[in-house]
């Protein structure tokens, strides 16, 4: 789940990261009656998960209520354009009003989790304002990183050294190790997949504030938070999204293509490997679908029925390696899909390995199906029922 700029900076206050004052608005009018309240100079920044507002012209700086009004109405008037984040573009439905900052310097700050090292890494680079890949591949001397072992937590050191590597103004020194804190307190209390200030702005009175934020959450821990369905709702999600999150999944857990064998797998990557032997075997994939960890009966069933009802499959691959899903949770759910399901119904072959893989095995024959024994046997298979029907 991305959080809008908006809501990322409501948890950067909650973690004592500075952030300019602001409110949030959906009509032009409350812009105006927000600047008219608050005297001084302001900008209307459209709220969007797409990047490249400034050069869409979706951001405008506005000093007076009547200018305010006019720039929101200019910035909703028409959706943000398409671009390769967002093919389709995006309707901007509300709207940030934010004091304009006296910029001195611009910096960059993150945290995300290093799959080589398994740890959390502080990521700070003097180049803020930047696309970050840019800056990696232009200038990969100035990122400076620091891997944190969470046994031992975040020390300010740690950030006091960064400020040094990264070569920051020194204006940032003091400031940047309770910054650093804040992202590593938000990191693990929301579980977060990245958290991102881009950029982290020393004004010319010698504050540090985050100008920008850009906070992606674990789908998978969003029940921590109840608060944040409620955000979600603020979210342009497209259809995909909309089935995903109404079959239990996280945003991005489905998506369909234009193939004919379905899909569905626990985890991104085996169920992007699952589409990849699909493909090797001849075939075409109608969807992506990562069923989660942990995955219960009534989420498979769920998941059987949107491959159903909303894909041209004609035969469906199941694909459950059983680590922290249950191989039998699996079976039991794909028994309970095809007894009570309304939806039509197609072929299966079904792939279970891991924990309680007997005893799914055992379901799955007491139902009258036998389960393949490798990935590329069952891709095989569902690509011979698919041709077949």
């Amino acid at each position: 789940m991305n959080l809008m700029e908006y809501q990322g900076k409501e948890l950067f206050r909650r973690a004592g990261i500075p952030v300019p004052r602001s409110a949030h608005v959906t009509t032009p009018e409350q812009a105006a009656q927000f600047v008219q309240a608050n005297p001084g100079k302001w900008v209307v920044k459209a709220q969007v998960l797409m990047g490249g507002r400034g050069k869409a012209g979706k951001i405008q700086f506005a000093k007076t209520a009547d200018e305010a009004r006019g720039k929101a109405t200019d910035i909703m008037a028409t959706p943000m354009p398409p671009n390769r984040q967002n093919p389709n573009g995006e309707p901007v439905n509300s709207l940030l009003i934010e004091e304009t900052l006296e910029v001195s310097k611009e910096a960059y700050a993150a945290i995300a989790i290093d799959r080589a090292t398994k740890k959390p890494v502080l990521m700070v680079s003097a180049f803020g304002g930047m696309d970050i890949e840019e800056v990696a591949e232009k200038h990969p001397e100035s990122i400076a990183k620091a891997f944190v072992d969470v046994a031992a937590g975040y020390w300010p050191y740690v950030g006091r050294e960064l400020a040094f590597d990264a070569n920051l103004d020194a204006g940032y020194r003091k400031a940047l190790p309770g910054v650093l804190g804040g992202l590593y307190e938000l990191f693990f209390r929301y579980g977060a997949k990245l958290v991102e200030i881009n950029p982290l702005v020393l004004t010319k009175d010698g504050r540090v504030i985050a100008a920008d934020s850009k906070v992606e959450l674990d789908d998978d821990a969003l029940y921590k938070n109840p608060e944040f369905k409620e955000w979600q709702t603020a979210l342009p999600l497209d259809e995909d999204e909309t089935l995903a999150v109404k079959a239990g999944l996280g945003i991005r857990n489905f998506r369909r293509f234009d193939g004919t064998v379905g899909t569905m797998a626990n985890g991104a990557g085996l169920a992007m490997g699952t589409m990849d032997a699909v493909k090797n075997a001849g075939g075409t994939f109608a969807n992506f679908l990562d069923v989660g960890g942990g995955a219960d009966a009534e989420r498979v069933r769920n998941c059987y029925e949107l491959v159903m009802n909303h894909t041209q499959a004609k035969a469906f691959f199941i694909n459950i390696f059983g680590g922290i899903t249950r191989c039998d949770e699996v079976a039991k759910g794909i028994v309970e899909a095809l007894r009570t399901t309304t939806s039509r119904k197609v072929p299966l072959v079904i792939r279970l390995t891991g924990t309680n893989e007997d005893m799914g095995r055992r379901i799955l024959a007491d139902a009258g199906m036998k389960p393949v024994q490798t990935m590329d046997e069952g891709a095989a298979e569902a690509v011979r029922m698919a041709q077949a029907a």
